[in-house]
């Protein structure tokens, strides 16, 4: 009898030290994650890029927000007025507004390329971003198979140790069933 106590406080030992094992396990997976998500978010930090990608990047933010719509339609409704009203007898622009042609189409044509600029600069940043995001999500797949491999482990050494169990219940119900047939023939 001692002796089956001590093999059931054996297996749960051995169960405990499983669990203690998984649940380290899973720390230590779950730490690696983080620090491979730590060392994406340092490598896009560090990504200043050059001075004309900064620049090209702060001007195409400027171009494409309602300040600068509102800052250029009040510079052109200026032009036109101070044109036609008030430099009516001596326009240094007079109708129809050559000048401010050639300057808005200077400007379009530098604009257009620092933009273009700018999207190809945030088009790598984003290809990098989705191949950070695999990564990520790979690092992740294969930690959850891990996982699921090794509850499919647990659970299949803790089936075998309930079996076992199992058995030697079954042992000393037969041993007890033996015993009580011999107390029952006794009279």
């Amino acid at each position: 009898m001692k002796k089956q106590n001590q093999y059931v406080k054996g297996l749960m030992n051995q169960e405990n030290e499983q669990f203690r094992k998984l649940h380290e396990i899973v720390k230590n997976a779950l730490q690696e994650e983080e620090l491979i998500t730590q060392t994406i978010i340092t490598e896009q930090s560090q990504d200043k890029g050059t001075y004309g990608e900064r620049l090209a990047d702060k001007v195409a933010e400027f171009g494409g927000s309602w300040t600068f719509i509102i800052i250029f339609s009040v510079v052109l409704l200026g032009w036109v007025c101070i044109n036609t009203l008030f430099l009516a007898q001596h326009a240094f622009d007079p109708y129809p507004f050559i000048f401010l042609n050639l300057i808005l189409s200077c400007l379009a044509a530098i604009q257009a390329p620092v933009i273009m600029m700018s999207q190809n600069r945030q088009e790598v940043k984003d290809r990098k971003r989705a191949e950070n995001d695999y990564v990520i999500n790979l690092k992740s797949e294969i930690e959850i198979r891990h996982l699921h491999q090794k509850l499919d482990l647990s659970l299949e050494e803790q089936y075998k140790h309930l079996c076992e169990i199992q058995q030697l219940q079954i042992e000393l119900l037969e041993k007890i069933e033996k015993r009580l047939e011999r107390l029952g023939k006794k009279p």
